[in-house]
């Protein structure tokens, strides 16, 4: 391949623009020659015969004059069997291994192999000699941490494909070849264990694209139960800072019911995300018994590095999970935080000289958005599987605003809203999700009109809270201050979750559904109380005893107890139900 040339022309942060010879794509990728380094950029806009490159590295000391090198390729990433467990940044450098060669501190310009060529896998074959192959078919599978990992025909063997040679089951390095395959005009290419992609090309091999329907189980009772989300659906958490954001991620990769965890910190706080580097390895995943890390992939670009690096990390991330998609899986995307990424954007925008939206974000940001979440989804393959990746983003407004772009093109595309609120936060309500202002299109593992019935007893103790802080307790009557107390009670036993808490920090459906039906009993009742001095006790007395029962294991000696004293504090109020109540008591059956 003839290698095009270029030279720096001028420098504008990590915007240099590059004036060139002969032919130049957009998205290709570039490499500048400065001071004995190569630094790698991507081409972002093209006029006559000056390209404009993003840099992803530090472009301290570049000059005039500096030689460029087009590679003629897109920005890709490798693909095959050793990504699991691996910390990589946004380049798809792995971390541990440029730490280990180059010390603690990142030198520019330092490119490793994201897979290890040394390292042997097993390979069993299963196409056979003579089958007719698509791009994205198995040719045979290699053990990965608790996986099959598929070993599939490379996404861009476009055609019909004859099988002519396949390894025997071995041994082999991810470049030796395992199979040959001959095109209908006699064509030969080799087929080794990886291949490249470009990230910013959606994985399209399947068969069809299916509507997301079946609930991605979190174990987490405000999610499962209120604000659902289905497996390829898309959501997003905003929240100002220290409201918990990075904690429910956290809590709902290891819980959820997925095969793959993705993070991809697109931004974050160093400090956050050396916590999850930390933290990962040590937390003992509760689907395998191991550590969680063996079924996560982690992509790190914390906000002190390269603005540039922010938008590689989160296309990186993406087209990982997609790769576990088309092999059967259900993959969890979390990308921490999409505002960041959003400010990189408008950084760059800005060297670019292009007309602002609100707030200097470029003209485009809604489309950008709206393209990745896009990759979200649940597709069908040739084979009958089905495979998923589900995406998740926070956002971060500043102070908590929710009306700023980033959150508002967010909120566009997802069908999940999981918002995060400071003053639930400050008091201790965890998750800090607010259960008015949240909302899902998805359906959950409860039933909607179940769901909306129990809900409307949070709008209305939320009304009557407002009110009783004009008037005060005294000026409110009885049946409003129960009302009020029975929406205190939802949120307190039911809304918050210890993650702390070895049975609370998780909870099965069919846990949910037993706990909920008993909420529903006390929601739904019209309670004998003598006035707020007895409601108030007696409400406290049966919270106390309910949030006993979410912390004892099921069967053991507390459960039992708690579940009496919940039940008899109930038959002593001799509780009437009305046909609403009913029906909804009824459809949990």
């Amino acid at each position: 391949m003839i290698q095009k040339q270029g030279q720096v022309v001028a420098v504008n942060g990590n915007m240099v623009s590059v004036r060139f010879d002969g032919d130049v794509a957009m998205n290709e990728v570039a490499y500048i020659h400065s001071n004995e380094k190569r630094l790698k950029s991507e081409v972002i806009r093209i006029r006559g015969d000056e390209a404009q490159v993003q840099v992803y590295e530090m472009t301290k000391g570049l000059r005039i004059g500096d030689s460029v090198e087009f590679s003629g390729e897109m920005l890709s990433v490798e693909l095959g069997p050793g990504l699991l467990g691996q910390i990589y940044d946004g380049l798809q450098n792995p971390l541990p291994e440029i730490a280990e060669k180059k010390g603690f501190f990142l030198e520019s310009g330092v490119y490793l192999q994201a897979l290890s060529k040394t390292q042997k896998w097993a390979f069993t074959p299963a196409a056979k000699v003579g089958d007719a192959l698509k791009r994205g078919d198995s040719l045979g599978s290699v053990p990965e941490r608790h996986f099959l990992h598929q070993i599939m025909l490379p996404f861009d063997f476009y055609g019909s494909w004859k099988l002519v040679e396949i390894a025997a089951a071995g041994d082999y390095a991810i470049d030796d070849t395992i199979a040959v395959v001959e095109d209908s005009r006699g064509n030969r290419k080799n087929v080794s264990m990886t291949f490249s992609w470009p990230v910013k090309r959606a994985i399209d091999c399947y068969a069809e694209r299916l509507k997301p329907a079946q609930p991605m189980v979190t174990k987490t009772r405000i999610i499962d139960t209120f604000f659902p989300v289905a497996k390829g659906g898309t959501y997003c958490i905003p929240g100002p800072f220290g409201a918990g954001k990075t904690v429910l991620q956290q809590v709902t990769s290891r819980y959820a019911d997925v095969d793959i965890v993705i993070i991809a910190a697109c931004g974050e706080r160093a400090g956050e995300v050396v916590e999850t580097l930390k933290e990962f390895p040590e937390i003992t995943d509760p689907r395998t018994g191991r550590s969680l890390i063996e079924r996560t992939i982690i992509i790190c670009n914390t906000s002190s590095m390269p603005v540039a690096s922010r938008e590689a990390s989160v296309y990186t991330a993406v087209t990982l999970a997609e790769y576990y998609r088309q092999m059967g899986l259900d993959v969890l995307l979390l990308a921490d935080s999409t505002s960041r990424w959003a400010q990189a954007m408008r950084e760059m925008s800005g060297r670019l000289e292009e007309i602002p939206g609100e707030e200097a974000f470029p003209a485009y940001l809604e489309s950008v958005i709206a393209a990745f979440y896009e990759r979200a989804g649940i597709v069908r393959l040739a084979d009958g599987r089905k495979g998923s990746v589900t995406i998740g983003g926070t956002v971060s407004p500043a102070g908590g605003n929710f009306e700023e772009p980033v959150t508002q093109a967010t909120l566009k595309v997802v069908g999940a809203f999981h918002g995060l609120s400071r003053e639930r936060s400050d008091a201790r309500k965890y998750p800090a999700i607010h259960p008015l202002d949240s909302w899902s299109k998805y359906p959950g593992i409860m039933p909607a009109d179940v769901v909306r019935y129990a809900h409307a007893f949070l709008e209305r103790s939320a009304e009557v809270g407002a009110m009783m802080k004009v008037v005060g307790e005294e000026g409110t009557s009885l049946d409003d201050y129960v009302l009020y107390l029975k929406g205190e009670f939802l949120d307190a036993v039911y809304l918050q979750q210890n993650s702390f808490d070895p049975v609370d920090a998780s909870v099965s459906p069919g846990r949910q559904k037993a706990m909920f039906r008993i909420a529903l009993e006390i929601l739904g009742a019209a309670l004998q109380l003598k006035d707020k001095d007895d409601a108030r006790s007696w409400f406290y007395e049966v919270r106390q005893a309910f949030l006993d029962l979410n912390g004892s294991a099921e069967g053991s000696d507390l459960y039992a107890s708690s579940l009496a004293k919940i039940k008899a504090a109930l038959a002593e109020r001799k509780p009437e139900y009305d046909a609403e109540a009913r029906r909804a008591l009824a459809r949990l059956e």
